[in-house]
């Protein structure tokens, strides 16, 4: 019932935004007027590809060839139309019960994309309840996306378990391209729950064994940064920029996160800047560095990105409350429409960017109470994260 009503209550919290920071939605006056001309990342390749599949739309092989290609390029550029690229290609399949295994596994992918993890977790959840019936690898890939989605909710025990479900005997044939990351797993939920000693042991050890891996310098750098330990924090995100060229969406934004946390918005706003500069979650960022260096292009940027999120409202998306939540109390100042809104999102999914955005919002609304039980929670399964304890500190008069 709850998943039902957050569609209509993210509506009603859009309107409390204050209007001086809103844009009006804008029609064109005719179909060919160009609105925004938005990248094109496809290569030739991607070109054809598409193509031969709008003149053979039920050929399964290539549909899933070509939704994987555009959920890669939907993470790596954090474009979710691209996500919508992906439900195009698989439309012959996509409302069928009984799809085929490469189907529900892309299907569960895109709609944990789009946050609805409830559905995700359906397709996964068969998925893995009829191995004798599905290649290893998609049996391998669907109990990675599981554990992903059941972390991101907070089921850490069933998250546990699927993890070390990786790790048993039928799965050794595929090598370490499933054993790290099912090792990974392991040690950054040990980390949610008591014992991030142990596992920044664990990641170190993977990491020597990988050491050009960017997955796995992030999940260290971020451990780090809720352990406290700025300055290996900042190696482990550097490690991950470079490991990657440049880095992804999710890294740059956490990475943007880190140094905002450090008062270092001057650097957090080059970081954002330039390719891909146009996602959501970069955008969300920019205004925040933009937002503390007092800058004259605030305006627009803050109105820009509350004209996306009505956008994206009218879409019928609700997967944005985090982002919303940060807008309202980082950049516009809003602090009791942002605590809303981190409630709303805390429903959906529970991180630590999530734990912290919870308990800043009710700090700054004058609502502890509002965050209390919940962190209490938390602290009693073990979770730790030093930055709780240094916002509730300065929040003290």
């Amino acid at each position: 019932m709850k998943t039902k009503l957050l569609p209509s209550l993210l509506s009603l919290l859009s309107a409390l935004l204050l209007q001086p920071a809103t844009a009006a939605l804008y029609t064109p006056a005719h179909d060919q007027e160009v609105v925004q001309a938005l990248p094109n990342r496809l290569d030739a390749g991607a070109r054809a590809q598409r193509k031969e599949l709008a003149r053979h739309p039920q050929q399964l092989t290539l549909a899933l060839a070509t939704a994987q290609a555009a959920i890669v390029r939907a993470r790596s550029h954090g474009a979710p139309r691209e996500l919508g690229l992906a439900e195009a290609a698989l439309a012959p399949w996509w409302g069928l019960e009984q799809a085929p295994p490469q189907v529900r596994l892309l299907r569960a992918s895109v709609r944990q994309s789009q946050h609805d993890f409830a559905t995700s977790l359906r397709d996964l959840d068969k998925l893995v309840a009829q191995p004798s019936r599905l290649p290893l690898q998609v049996q391998a890939q669907a109990g990675l996306i599981r554990a992903s989605v059941l972390q991101v909710t907070g089921q850490l025990a069933l998250a546990r378990q699927a993890c070390e479900a990786l790790t048993e005997v039928r799965f050794a044939s595929l090598g370490p391209a499933l054993a790290l990351p099912a090792r990974a797993c392991l040690a950054e939920l040990r980390s949610l729950v008591g014992e991030p000693k142990q596992a920044a042991a664990e990641l170190a050890s993977l990491a020597r064994q990988s050491p050009d891996d960017a997955w796995l310098s992030l999940l260290r750098a971020e451990l780090a940064q809720r352990m406290g330990d700025s300055v290996a924090a900042e190696a482990r995100y550097r490690e991950a920029l470079a490991a990657s060229s440049g880095g992804d969406i999710y890294t740059r934004g956490a990475y943007a996160d880190y140094l905002l946390e450090q008062g270092r918005p001057a650097e957090a706003l080059r970081l954002v800047e330039g390719a891909d500069a146009e996602s959501d979650a970069l955008l969300l960022r920019r205004a925040i560095a933009l937002k503390r260096l007092g800058s004259p292009l605030l305006a627009p940027a803050a109105a820009a990105l509350t004209a996306r999120f009505e956008a994206a409202r009218l879409r019928g998306e609700n997967y944005h409350a985090r982002e919303q939540a940060r807008l309202a109390l980082d950049v516009l100042g809003q602090a009791k429409p942002a605590l809303q809104l981190a409630l709303v999102n805390w429903a959906q999914q529970k991180e630590p960017a999530d734990a912290l955005l919870l308990q800043r919002a009710a700090l700054a609304a004058g609502q502890p109470a509002a965050a209390e039980a919940e962190l209490k929670r938390l602290a009693l399964a073990g979770w730790i994260d030093m930055r709780l304890a240094g916002a509730a500190r300065s929040a003290k008069p």
